[in-house]
């Protein structure tokens, strides 16, 4: 079950589910507070509209005991005197709440004659009439408002909720009335009860469809996930990073996870595959140095008088030399960040180009740049080394400031190098004449550490022409801050 509910589409289906769960409960509840308080409204009016007819009747001078009330199954209405006695009400109006205490009758029943009398001349209401605060209506009148109340009746033997309305009078012969007419809340309480029972059968049935919608929805928009996901597992388990996860035709977040992810794979292969060209180059590279070495030592061990010790020493230097490039390259890959140390680029080319004949220099001028001293050392010496095996006379060596950068210039007057080859030349390993000896040429790691080197120290590596004709190599580095 946990492992189900781990999937995507299952917390999916129930986040959403439960989202459209709350939106439905909020809804429903505001609908039955918005239809309770209108059938209540509703109920209101009824019952005012009733209390302000029988009081009006009163006004105009009709005797309580022959006002016209209607039936009392929905409309239950009561006069009372200000004592609270009741003067007038349907034969089945049994009570109704609010009943004022110590009220004389409080069971509801209708006046007798004798209560009539309270309408011929009672002097004992109209003394307590006179007592009357200012709200009292005039002879004649009714009060403007109604007091709405919420309470209860009982009408042939059946107690209710009802709204009661309560308006007071005074009639003709100044005898202060109080009517109350109730409206039944049975409606209301059946349509409410109707719409939650409603609501109640119909939100899980909803909730079942949201659910399994949400579901079938969610599997199919993930199904190019799990396509991708199974081929990044057989990629895993072949080893072979030439096949390519599928791509959808959409335009959305799969399918650019799709190009991405193929992106990736392509990047890693050529990774993987530069690699392993590098490995078996190094192989290659040393195998011949080693192998002239121990071949020497062997004739050497055979026969003394024939051991070329100073051939020994070149193939021994050369090796050493290799080994050195092979480490720095591996350092570099693995991410070394050069020093944050800030020194003379000028004095630096100057110590590097001073002991060789054939190298001039050019507006070599004070510039200082931040980085690994020691890297950069190696960068202009593998420049030179370079310009100086293809140039047949002269090697110029200039220093400039282009803005924020410092632009180290490195150019021969040799045959130059082809447009087609300029960006191969950085390559590991890449010696543009094949048929040139070892011993002439480097194992073509000079130029690929350069550029490593450069791009490192958030500069760049460029060959084109020379004026003379040559190679012109352009190092870019940023200036010290």
């Amino acid at each position: 079950m946990r492992r189900r509910l781990g999937s995507v589409r299952a917390r999916a289906t129930l986040n959403a589910t439960l989202v459209v769960a709350v939106a439905l409960v909020a809804a429903g509840t505001a609908v039955l507070l918005a239809l309770r308080a209108n059938l209540i409204d509703q109920a209101d009016v009824r019952a005012e509209n009733l209390a302000r007819k029988v009081a009006l009747d009163l006004a105009f001078g009709v005797p309580a005991a022959e006002l016209d009330l209607p039936d009392a199954g929905d409309s239950p209405v009561q006069v009372r005197n200000s004592r609270g006695r009741v003067v007038a009400a349907d034969d089945d109006v049994e009570s109704m709440s609010p009943v004022p205490t110590g009220s004389g009758r409080a069971d509801g029943t209708a006046a007798t004659g004798d209560d009539e009398g309270d309408d011929h001349g009672g002097d004992r209401d109209r003394d307590d009439d006179r007592d009357r605060d200012d709200d009292t209506p005039a002879v004649g009148e009714i009060s403007g408002d109604a007091r709405i109340i919420q309470g209860a009746a009982t009408v042939d033997g059946h107690t209710g909720d009802y709204r009661i309305a309560e308006i007071d009078v005074t009639t003709s012969r100044n005898v202060t009335l109080t009517v109350y007419a109730g409206a039944s809340l049975s409606a209301e309480e059946g349509a409410v009860g109707t719409v939650q029972t409603a609501m109640l059968i119909g939100l899980p049935l909803l909730l079942v469809t949201v659910g399994c919608a949400t579901y079938v929805v969610t599997r199919r928009a993930l199904r190019p996930v799990e396509g991708i996901r199974a081929e990044m597992a057989a990629i895993t388990a072949s080893e072979d990073l030439s096949r390519r996860v599928p791509e959808p035709g959409t335009h959305d977040e799969i399918a650019r996870l799709a190009r991405t992810t193929n992106e990736t794979l392509a990047a890693l292969e050529a990774s993987v595959e530069r690699q392993r060209r590098f490995v078996a180059d190094a192989s290659h590279e040393l195998r011949s140095p080693i192998a002239s070495l121990r071949t020497q030592l062997e004739v050497g061990a055979a026969h003394p008088e024939l051991l070329d010790v100073e051939g020994a020493v070149e193939d021994t230097v050369r090796l050493q030399r290799l080994a050195a490039d092979l480490l720095l390259l591996a350092r570099l890959d693995a991410g070394e960040r050069p020093q944050d140390a800030r020194f003379d680029l000028a004095k630096l080319v100057r110590e590097e180009a001073g002991g060789r004949d054939r190298v001039h220099l050019d507006g070599v001028e004070s510039v200082e740049v931040a980085g690994s001293r020691g890297q950069l050392v190696r960068v202009l010496a593998n420049l030179l080394d370079n310009a100086e095996r293809h140039a047949r006379d002269r090697v110029d060596v200039a220093l400039r400031t282009e803005g924020a950068w410092v632009v180290l210039g490195v150019a021969d007057d040799g045959s130059g190098v082809p447009a087609a080859e300029r960006e191969r030349i950085f390559e590991r390993f890449v010696r543009l004449d094949e048929s040139r000896s070892r011993d002439d040429g480097g194992a073509g790691l000079g130029l690929a550490i350069a550029r490593d080197i450069a791009v490192r120290h958030g500069g760049t590596l460029r060959v084109g022409e020379a004026p003379q004709g040559g190679a012109l190599f352009e190092l870019r580095v940023p200036t010290a801050p």
